[in-house]
């Protein structure tokens, strides 16, 4: 393919990180919301308690939504500025690093003011635990450790694979990450039937996660933090973490702010006692702010990233 015949993909893929980053989720109608709709209906048909039966469930939602944005993708190959919006609009409704900043900075404002059951009511835009007896520290620490992770799973994750396969590789990896969330859980319920979503979330998110909590190492310092720190806490805490990738983030976050993630986390009728990752104290509202920023810094230095790659695997 010719300089110019790859242009598009790049180029769709710098604008819909820009967009997202100056104008955040679409406001009405946003397709990650109508497939969550999507998702509980067919929950509510396909629920058994088994591994097939959330395998079925995943396939079902996942290979024709992918299928058919491939499909118009490839019919557009000789529209490039056709497959421009194609790529534009896929980038931009699969990004959250915006609206990710935006309730983090809200949460901190209110700790900051001393309204802690302000702060309780946002906290659940940012985390899925109860946040009804979360005091500040617990409230910044529950933040942090949202922003670490979802630097990942909402920024650096559908940018890589939107690089990597094109408005289909935006959509699959969102797909599989909303399930996730939805199914995913380590509960009575979805133990088994949300062990498929949460094996593919994943797999899609290994790589992701290790290019993003490296970045977090070498963008640390201009974000007020140390990198030092920030390594010396990825590899030692950053795979004790539950997860295979959260645990990656969180650790560098805690590394380069100084301070202490992990710990007792509710989550309804279920306690979940999460090691602990770094050496500092609790985080505090200039921690969330400065998590904000390096979270930001990474985001930035990503898309330049998956610009370039996009670029040259379309060559």
């Amino acid at each position: 393919m010719s300089r110019a015949g790859s242009s598009p993909a790049a180029i769709a893929l710098g604008a819909g990180w820009a967009a997202d980053a100056l104008l955040g989720d679409p406001a009405r109608f946003h397709p990650v919301a109508g497939f969550g709709h999507a998702g509980e209906a067919l929950e509510r048909t396909l629920w058994r308690p088994s591994r097939a039966a959330g395998t079925a469930y995943v396939a079902a939602l996942v290979v024709p939504l992918t299928a058919a944005v491939a499909a118009v993708d490839a019919t557009l190959r000789r529209r490039p500025w056709a497959r421009f919006a194609l790529g534009f609009v896929a980038t931009w409704v699969v990004l959250g690093g915006r609206s990710l900043a935006r309730e983090a900075h809200r949460l901190a404002d209110a700790v900051d003011r001393g309204d802690l059951d302000r702060a309780r009511e946002i906290a659940p835009t940012l985390a899925g635990r109860d946040p009804s007896e979360l005091d500040g520290p617990e409230l910044c620490r529950a933040t942090v450790e949202s922003v670490a992770e979802n630097t990942t799973d909402a920024v650096v994750a559908p940018l890589l694979w939107c690089a990597v396969a094109g408005p289909a590789g935006a959509v699959v990896y969102r797909a599989a990450n909303t399930l996730d969330a939805m199914v995913g859980h380590r509960n009575e319920r979805y133990e088994r039937f949300g062990w498929a979503a949460a094996r593919l979330d994943d797999l899609l998110t290994w790589p992701a996660a290790r290019l993003a909590s490296l970045l977090t190492v070498a963008l640390a310092p201009l974000a007020g933090a140390d990198p030092r720190g920030a390594w010396r806490i990825l590899r030692r805490d950053g795979a004790r973490h539950p997860s295979p990738n959260a645990g990656r983030m969180e650790a560098a976050f805690a590394g380069a702010l100084g301070v202490r993630l992990g710990g007792r986390n509710r989550y309804g009728d279920r306690v979940e006692d999460r090691p602990v990752l770094g050496d500092g104290s609790q985080p505090d509202v200039d921690a969330v702010r400065r998590a904000v920023r390096l979270s930001q810094l990474v985001g930035t230095a990503a898309a330049g990233l998956c610009v370039r790659l996009a670029w040259r695997l379309r060559r």
